[in-house]
């Protein structure tokens, strides 16, 4: 749920809400571990100067999203003050814009709006800036993420508790991209790896949307544990040869096109590739529906799991009954989200083991784009971030990074 914040101090003269300015030293959010000096804006009464990515209603991002500004009070009691560091642009939270998803965001007035407002995004890092004197367990300077989605991460600043979080017990040797992207497609793809079927080692999975970050994930994991994995990806007019080399870098065995994975004769292949069909394929990772999962399905073995955990396509999954009489296979949903809300303590434990490979540099991170989010930025720029998020082939994951704010 989104947290409860202080109000606007909507009704303060100008100038005991005119920005002051301090200067301190603390680690930026860039791709990079470097350090540089960045602005607080604060007015003259400590109230922190925070800005959101809010919508009023649902609708799609370019007609709903407004940035909005608003102070918030000091710390006190149980609360403290976060300031973000790096916040993802994950498409289900575009979906909970639209209103399609199952999570729903929590509009309030608390942001010191007549009319209630939802702040966007549900993963991210953020720093602890300031602890009000009963917070146990937090100190400032120290790292957290949300322990469930619907906190609202497309923001500055935030007040909360410490109930709503996740303390990073070990930062050193990671950087805020890392950290803020590790809860959603990492968790995703280790959950799904580990939870539904016993993969052997020397045993295979296959899955489509291979290039998306649960995908690259499942590869790397999957290669770790001693996996071998089937990878398909969408066909495109350019660029195919270049992401299979790519994704064969990361961990992956086989990467085919989804027109590839159609064709006639690709059980065959699946046999060559799978030691005549010895070596056993348990599990298939579904995040596209559509026909290109009764594909994958045919070359799953008796007994194995499908596991679908997204519908990039909007299609429905179709199956021939024959599979599921003669082969038994079982078709099972798998939801990030509801797992972490029930599985608090597992996911801290999941995101800890991703974190500790991330710092050995046996987990790479996920192609990004960096949205630099300064207190001066336009709304338009941070709208167009999220809006772009829906178009076509995109080079990586749209990243919300938080500089001078």
């Amino acid at each position: 749920m989104l947290p409860a914040m202080p109000r606007s101090i909507l009704s303060s003269p100008k100038s005991l809400v005119a920005p002051l300015t301090a200067n301190i030293s603390r680690p930026t959010a860039t791709a990079i571990n470097r350090h540089s000096f960045t602005r607080r804006f604060i007015s003259a009464y400590g109230y922190e100067q925070a800005k959101a990515l809010t919508f009023p209603r649902h609708g799609e991002p370019a007609d709903v999203l407004r940035l909005h500004g608003h102070s918030i009070s000091p710390a006190h009691g149980q609360s403290l003050t976060l300031r973000f560091l790096a916040s993802p642009i994950n498409p289900a939270d575009i979906n909970q814009i639209q209103g399609v998803y199952p999570t729903k965001p929590t509009f309030t007035t608390s942001l010191g709006t007549p009319e209630p407002i939802a702040v966007g995004g549900n993963e991210g890092v953020a720093e602890v800036q300031s602890c009000g004197k009963d917070v146990k367990g937090l100190t400032k300077g120290d790292w957290v993420i949300m322990r469930a989605p619907g906190f609202g991460t497309w923001r500055t600043h935030a007040q909360t508790d410490s109930s709503n979080l996740l303390k990073i017990e070990d930062k050193s040797g990671l950087n805020p991209i890392q950290i803020g992207t590790v809860s959603v497609n990492p968790c995703t793809a280790y959950r799904m790896l580990k939870d539904f079927v016993r993969v052997g080692e020397g045993e295979w999975f296959v899955q489509n949307g291979a290039n998306s970050g649960v995908g690259r994930a499942a590869i790397q994991l999957g290669r770790l544990w001693g996996y071998k994995s089937i990878n398909i990806i969408r066909d495109r007019p350019e660029g195919v040869e270049k992401l299979k080399a790519e994704l064969k870098e990361l961990g992956a065995d086989v990467v085919v096109t989804d027109t590839e994975a159609q064709e006639k004769g690709f059980g065959e292949k699946v046999k060559e590739w799978t030691n005549g069909g010895r070596e056993g394929v348990p599990l298939g990772l579904n995040c596209v529906g559509g026909k290109i999962v009764n594909a994958m399905a045919k070359v799953l073995s008796p007994g194995a799991h499908l596991v679908t955990y997204g519908a990039m396509s909007k299609q429905p999954v179709q199956l021939p009954t024959g599979l599921l009489i003669f082969k038994n296979i079982s078709f099972d949903g798998f939801w990030v989200s509801k797992w972490s809300e029930q599985n608090p303590e597992e996911k801290k434990r999941t995101v800890d083991d991703v974190l500790n490979l991330t710092r050995q540099g046996k987990f790479k991170d996920i192609p990004v784009e960096e949205v630099v989010w300064n207190h001066d930025t336009k709304q338009d720029e941070l709208v167009h971030a999220v809006q772009g998020t829906l178009e076509g082939f995109r080079k990586g994951k749209n990243v919300f990074i938080f500089g001078n704010t």
